[in-house]
């Protein structure tokens, strides 16, 4: 069975199912386009969406060091990259299932457009031909009748007894042209209707169902386009899910991994103070008199303002040098478990920043000494500058570990390790000279020449007893100077109407 055998007069139905299936391919193909263009803003939204909360936190969140806080910019990234597989699936589908089938469309209606005309080319020639055989009829038709006319009129002539023998000779002659006439037409027709039916056998028997045969060859190729779209469609999704159930499953290990004890202890190492919390208020009895505060000695924790500080920000110099050593930070002022804590974070920041600078040194003295052997590979004198500026670096490096190691062993967080400075750099130094307008800003004041700026004024709103280090006592209504806010531990610096400065809650007060 075949649509040549069996459909051979079904042409009408055959271009109008052939048709419908192109039409029906090209649906799919739209269909196609448009999930992978929901995928694709999909994955746009989903980006922007991560890129939104991806701004929100994130200072604050590498502070804390808190788990929780970075496993969300985790799931954030991995969301990311979960965007990245729909942008990847939204590609494989344009280009595996829509660029292919296009292609395959536009050559199927080309290839029924070209099988459509020739159908129709042996349609009319067949129409043509009977168009023929039809002229051929019609004058064999005419002719014929003609040719009988004649006979009649000749037999009419021989009968009529006033005809001369001439008149029946022309008349015997005119018949006899018309039957041979009409024994013309009769073999164009004859011949003529050969020809048709020989043409129509071959259109019916051959060519038609030639034709339909190779429709039917590509309608099934159609269809199996078709299908094997479906299946794609299906596949393609099936081969990102690997990597989309990865990035899930890495979003869902990071909340397994958080431990919520650990977090809340990270955060009491992180921010915990060691002060005791106030003591109770005590009954003032008015009747008696009033028993005045001792004041704390809080002298030694006295906030400084260096002169050297103030000189060079009234002159604006924002922007030093980058190989000018830096000052040492005031620490004093933190409460004792917090300044242990920067104590040792600025002692392993400092440890990286000199061995870099020792490896650093180290480097240039080996390619001075590959210049003083080979001159011809350089000049020596040209790395004196980075020799020297290395060696201060490494001396002002030293100093500062060596006091943040003082500080560290007086707050009572480790043992004291002195790091001298050795000769090579002493000597290296002493081989360097600098003008007195290099050490414009370098020059040393007295440490006791101290000024203290308050920011404002506040109030106490309730009693604090001050017996620990760094912190002065205050009452209810007290007037204050603030001299420091609070820089995220909870206390601030304030200062007393007689002198005593020192660190209170910031909930305890009010400023005004």
């Amino acid at each position: 069975m075949g649509w040549g055998a069996d459909l051979w007069d079904q042409h009408d139905v055959i271009e109008r199912h052939t048709q419908s299936g192109l039409d029906l391919l090209e649906r799919y193909v739209k269909f196609v386009k448009e999930r992978a263009e929901i995928e694709q803003n999909y994955a746009k939204h989903l980006r922007n969406l991560t890129k939104k909360y991806s701004r929100r936190g994130v200072k604050e969140d590498q502070d804390t060091k808190l788990t929780n806080q970075q496993g969300f910019q985790d799931v954030l990234n991995e969301l990311n990259n979960y965007a990245a597989q729909r942008e990847q699936l939204s590609e494989s589908m344009t280009l595996n299932i829509c660029v292919e089938l296009t292609r395959n469309l536009q050559e199927l209606r080309q290839e029924r457009k070209n099988y459509l005309c020739d159908i129709k080319k042996a349609q009319q020639n067949l129409e043509s031909s009977f168009k023929m055989l039809e002229t051929s009829k019609k004058r064999f038709e005419k002719e014929w009748r003609e040719a009988e006319k004649a006979n009649q009129q000749t037999e009419k002539v021989q009968q009529d007894v006033n005809s001369t023998k001439a008149d029946v000779e022309k008349a015997k002659q005119h018949a006899h042209l018309r039957v041979h006439v009409a024994d013309e037409c009769k073999n164009e027709y004859a011949s003529q209707l050969q020809k048709y039916n020989k043409e129509q056998n071959n259109f019916y028997h051959t060519e038609i169902p030639f034709v339909y045969k190779k429709l039917q060859e590509m309608e099934e190729r159609r269809i199996r386009m078709l299908a094997d779209g479906y299946v794609q469609f299906s596949e393609t999704e099936k081969n990102v899910l690997p990597n989309i159930n990865k990035c899930l499953d890495t979003i869902s290990s990071t909340g397994r991994n958080i431990n919520e004890k650990q977090e809340t202890m990270a955060l009491i190492e992180q921010y915990k103070s060691g002060a005791t919390p106030p003591a109770d208020v005590e009954f003032e009895d008015y009747s008696q008199v009033v028993r005045v505060a001792s004041s704390d000695n809080t002298a030694a924790h006295l906030p400084k303002v260096r002169i050297k500080q103030l000189f060079l920000k009234k002159n604006k110099v924002t922007s030093p040098d980058k190989n000018t050593p830096s000052s040492l930070e005031d620490l004093s002022r933190l409460p004792p478990d917090q300044r242990r804590r920067r104590l040792e974070e600025k002692i392993n920041e400092t440890q990286k920043e000199l061995q870099r600078e020792t490896e650093q040194s180290e480097a240039l003295m080996k390619m001075k000494d590959v210049y003083e052997q080979n001159s011809q590979l350089g000049d020596p004198s040209s790395l004196q500058p980075q020799i020297t500026q290395t060696a201060h670096n490494i001396a002002r490096l030293r100093g500062e570990l060596n006091k943040y190691q003082v500080q560290l062993t007086e707050a009572g967080g480790g043992t004291l390790q002195y790091y001298p400075t050795s000769s090579e750099y002493i000597s290296v130094l002493s081989e360097s000279s600098t003008s007195p307008s290099e050490n414009y800003y370098e020059c040393d004041f007295d440490e006791d020449f101290d000024v203290d700026v308050p920011i404002g004024q506040c109030k106490a709103l309730y009693d604090f007893d001050g017996s620990s280090e760094g912190a002065v006592s205050m009452q209810v209504g007290e007037q204050l100077s603030l001299m420091q806010e609070d820089q995220g531990d909870g206390w601030v610096r304030v200062q007393k109407a007689n002198g005593d400065e020192g660190y209170v809650p910031a909930s305890y007060i009010q400023i005004v």
